[in-house]
C-alpha cells in the first residue's frame, strides 16, 4: 500500500514551514557560525541533524515515549542538555574575551573549535534535548497511516524528511550568518561582540531548556 500523495504533500508543507520558523536550532547554528565561521556552522547543522535522527529512531522504537512518560528521566535529560548548552555558551564568551586580550597584547589568537568539534557538539546538543523528542511524538503520528503496514517505518521516513528540511534550513542560516561575520572581519571589536553575543545566546538557550516543562499526557 502506497502513502496518500495528498497526505504526504501536506506533511512536507507543514514540515517545511516548521523548518524555516526561527527556533532554538536556528539560533544555535547562527550562534556557532558567528563564533567560529561557516565551517563550524555547517558542521553544527549536520550534527544537530544527526541528533535529530537519533530522536526519530528512538521515537519509532518507543524509547522517546518512555522518556516523556517519566518526569524524573525527562528532567534529568533536559538539565543535562541545558548544562551542556550553558557550558558551550560560557566557553564561547571566555574565548572571545581571551582573544581580545591576546590581540591587544600582540599575541596569536586561539584557533576556533573546528568543524569536527562543532559537529560532535551539535549531535550532543540535539540528542540531549527532550523537547525534540516531544515534538516528533506530537507531530509525526498525525500523518502516520495506521492501516498501512510498517508504522515504525512510516515514522522513520516522515521523521527523516523533517530532519532533512531542518538541516537544510540550518545550513542556509549558517551561510547567511557567515556573510554577516565576513562583513565584520575588518572590525575586530565587532567580531568580539558578535562572538560574545553568540555565547550569550547559547546560555539563554540552555536556560530556556532548563525551564521547559514536560508535555502533559
Amino acid at each position: 500500500m502506497t502513502p496518500d500523495p495528498t497526505q504526504l504533500a501536506l506533511y512536507c508543507a507543514a514540515a517545511l514551514l516548521l523548518a524555516v520558523t526561527p527556533g532554538p536550532g536556528i539560533f544555535y547554528v547562527a550562534a556557532r557560525t558567528l563564533a567560529g565561521g561557516r565551517a563550524e556552522g555547517v558542521a553544527s547543522s549536520l550534527g544537530t541533524g544527526l541528533g535529530g535522527m537519533l530522536h526519530v529512531l528512538a521515537g519509532s522504537l518507543g524509547v522517546s515515549a518512555i522518556v516523556l512518560a517519566s518526569a524524573e528521566v525527562f528532567t534529568a535529560l533536559k538539565l543535562l542538555g541545558a548544562a551542556y548548552l550553558v557550558w558551550l555558551g560560557v566557553r564561547t564568551l571566555l574565548s572571545a574575551r581571551r582573544t581580545a586580550v591576546t590581540a591587544l597584547d600582540g599575541g596569536v589568537a586561539a584557533p576556533p573549535a573546528g568543524p569536527r568539534r562543532a559537529f560532535r557538539e551539535g549531535v550532543l546538543v540535539e540528542a540531549l534535548n527532550p523537547k525534540t523528542a516531544a515534538f516528533f511524538l506530537a507531530f509525526i503520528p498525525q500523518f502516520v497511516e495506521p492501516a498501512m503496514e510498517g508504522v515504525a517505518a512510516q515514522f522513520i521516513v516522515l521523521g527523516s524528511v523533517s530532519v532533512l528540511l531542518n538541516t537544510l534550513a540550518d545550513i542556509a542560516v549558517a551561510v547567511a550568518a557567515n556573510r554577516l561575520r565576513k562583513g565584520a572581519a575588518a572590525r575586530p571589536a565587532l567580531i568580539r561582540r558578535l562572538r560574545e553575543a553568540s555565547g550569550g545566546a547559547m546560555v539563554a538557550l540552555g536556560l530556556g531548556l532548563a525551564l521547559a516543562k514536560r508535555p502533559a499526557g
